[in-house]
């Protein structure tokens, strides 16, 4: 009898306790945000991901009210400051604003220390845009005909830079190279960047990365355009040819930027962060903002969000193994 009396006694306990947890929950989740909030930017400053994100910084902190930090962890891909976002407190306050590197860093990484979808919460899309083809001034490649014409030469003279392993831009090189059947050598970066810093200094000689990050330096003459990774023209380019204008039959790399949480974040705080976000995204200002660095605003659902994630986990796992793309 006393061992029935202390199971109904702890069985209350436990209860009390999870109606207490569930309680405190709800009341975090209601009253979110009450402190600053932090965007974990899986790449180093200056690059796309962090001109996009600092473009939503400002007017996002006003729609929700709290300030918002940018926190910048290189490295990897993307995959190092991915993983730190997985790891952190399903509280609403780490948010992981990533491009679309998420959902291709598993086709060619064996092992991430993390679960794309299952460790995460989709928020919304933010921007797409295209990668851009960009060289040093100097470099005497004149066009990608020209590009393709010495690597088959010299097969693997001719280099290119992306912000990392699984990147859009290393996928870009990866499959111009293979459509053209040439050698070429990728040479990853922890971010744009640092990238650019070097192509503009002749280390490398070529780069594909998304245009926020060379749209400056491309308008300055600093670098020069040679093809956008899109079906269609750029609008912040318009002279510079889409891969397929020049050839490349069924090419296609679209850059997308997006909001995660840790999973198990409440769906109240989700959907606070979603419908400020697409308030902001509707701004005029913040339209010009991203057009003015080649990105077209987009939003989304998190039900939206998700679905890309599902379809391009099954997307880039096909086009890494067909055109042989591995982590170098």
């Amino acid at each position: 009898m006393r061992r029935s009396n202390l199971a109904v006694t702890v069985l209350s306990a436990l209860v009390l306790g999870i109606g207490a947890t569930s309680f405190s929950a709800g009341v975090l989740a209601q009253s979110w945000p009450t402190k600053p909030i932090k965007f974990i930017v899986p790449y180093p400053p200056g690059g796309g991901t962090d001109v996009i994100a600092r473009i939503m910084q400002e007017p996002l902190s006003q729609a929700l009210g709290q300030q918002i930090i940018i926190d910048n962890r290189g490295g990897a891909g993307g995959s190092i400051g991915t993983d730190i976002a997985a790891k952190s407190a399903a509280d609403g306050y780490t948010v992981l604003f990533t491009l679309s590197s998420h959902t291709i860093n598993p086709a060619i990484f064996p092992k991430l220390a993390f679960d794309t979808e299952k460790d995460f919460s989709p928020v919304s899309l933010v921007a797409s845009l295209p990668q851009i083809l960009v060289a040093n001034p100097d470099f005497p490649a004149k066009n990608v005909k020209d590009v393709i014409d010495m690597a088959r030469a010299k097969p693997d003279a001719v280099s290119y830079a992306s912000v990392g392993n699984g990147s859009p831009g290393h996928l870009a090189g990866a499959m111009m190279a293979s459509s053209a059947g040439v050698s070429m050598m990728h040479i990853p970066y922890r971010g744009g960047g640092p990238a650019i810093t070097d192509v503009m200094a002749g280390q490398v000689p070529l780069l594909w990365v998304s245009i926020p990050a060379a749209a400056t330096y491309v308008k300055a003459g600093k670098l020069k355009a040679l093809a956008v990774s899109t079906v269609k023209r750029s609008a912040i380019f318009p002279d510079v040819p889409t891969m397929v204008e020049l050839g490349f039959k069924d090419y296609e790399v679209d850059s997308w930027y997006a909001m995660f949480v840790p999973a198990k974040t409440p769906q109240t705080i989700i959907d606070t962060l979603y419908k400020a976000t697409i308030k902001v995204l509707a701004e005029p200002a913040v339209k010009e903002k991203l057009m003015g660095q080649g990105a077209e605003a987009v939003g989304s659902t998190p039900a939206q969000l998700g679905a890309v994630v599902k379809a391009e986990l099954v997307k880039w796992k096909k086009v890494t193994k067909e055109a042989a793309i591995k982590a170098e």
